[in-house]
């Protein structure tokens, strides 16, 4: 059984006993108040994410690798910095890029210019921009950190590759979700791209909103202020919760917006890191590039984008915020 029939009789299976969910959820006030957060967190996220696994789709139907090698300049270094802000033109989900960067290699772009763009498209388009600013109305600062914190991860990662990384840590091999395969029409590579990005990142939603409303009644609100005086302490918790959420990058800010006991900048760490490493794509990297290379990329990544969005963080939040 696939999963979209899953999602739709699961959709059904809710309708139909959606008055008795209803009568035992208002029974609990602490069941009330979860199912207050999760449904304020799902239904802001929804659009956002519809939106992204649409342009997504448009991505993997029309934009093929080859377009994407012809434009990156010859020099690696120019290329790094080209790809990075080529992400910003290209959204797309996490697990989607990582096919795209794989093929990139496989025509000939150096694999520290492919990692720059798989780090950079999830995470600083303007569907995750603009998420962003709706998730935290009246912080323009936030939108501004996150993007400087993620492209400079992409942009850091791609450099130090560039240097240290070896082609006996990077085997690419077939496999993974490859949303651009032959002999279909447009049509069928948009659909079944935006299908997949959905069922995906909607699951990964799920999973998120449910953490967040479990984490609003659960914690004990003391908790929340031992992590906001210890900034320290509250920028790794975030960052490794990040890692074990593996959220989708349209929908993780309103998770994080959610978190409103915490300072901004441990919660943006957590928007910084997320796109970059988690354990999802860990899995895909690993499968698609060997495990070599996922074993030294991810530990990597995830010290690189704390740094630049902790670094960030503190020039445009004013640091502790």
């Amino acid at each position: 059984m696939s999963s979209t029939y899953v999602l739709a009789i699961l959709l059904a299976a809710g309708i139909a006993t959606q008055s008795v969910l209803s009568d035992a959820v208002g029974r609990v006030a602490r069941l009330q108040t979860a199912t207050t957060v999760f449904a304020g967190v799902f239904i802001q996220a929804v659009p956002f994410l519809v939106l992204g696994v649409v342009i997504s789709g448009a991505i993997a139907a029309f934009v093929s690798p080859a377009l994407l090698r012809r434009v990156l300049p010859r020099n690696e270094t120019a290329a790094i910095g080209v790809a990075g802000l080529v992400g910003m033109a290209l959204p797309g989900c996490e697990c989607g890029v990582v096919p795209v960067a794989r093929r990139l290699i496989d025509q000939g772009a150096p694999s520290s210019v492919a990692l720059a763009f798989l780090l950079s498209a999830p995470a600083i388009n303007p569907v995750v921009l603009v998420a962003t600013a709706v998730a935290f109305p009246g912080e323009p600062g936030m939108v501004w950190a996150r993007f400087t914190g993620s492209l400079g991860t992409a942009l850091v990662m791609g450099l130090l590759w560039a240097r240290l990384g070896r082609p006996a840590w990077m085997l690419p091999r077939p496999g993974g979700h490859d949303h651009c395969a032959t002999g279909r029409t447009r049509w069928e590579v948009f659909t079944e791209a935006a299908r997949h990005d959905l069922l995906q990142a909607s699951a990964f939603l799920v999973l998120g909103a449910a953490a967040a409303a479990a984490l609003h009644v659960l914690v004990p609100p003391t908790w929340y202020q031992h992590l906001a005086g210890q900034m320290t302490l509250a920028v790794l918790v975030m960052a490794l919760l990040a890692i074990v959420l593996a959220l989708c990058s349209e929908a993780d800010a309103f998770v994080a917006s959610s978190m409103s006991a915490l300072p901004l900048l441990p919660r943006l760490v957590f928007l910084v890191v997320g796109p970059a490493v988690d354990v999802k794509l860990f899995a895909m990297q690993a499968g698609t590039f060997g495990r070599r290379f996922a074993i030294r990329f991810s530990p990597l990544t995830f010290a690189v984008a704390v740094g630049c969005g902790a670094l960030a963080g503190y020039i445009f939040l004013g640091g502790a915020r």
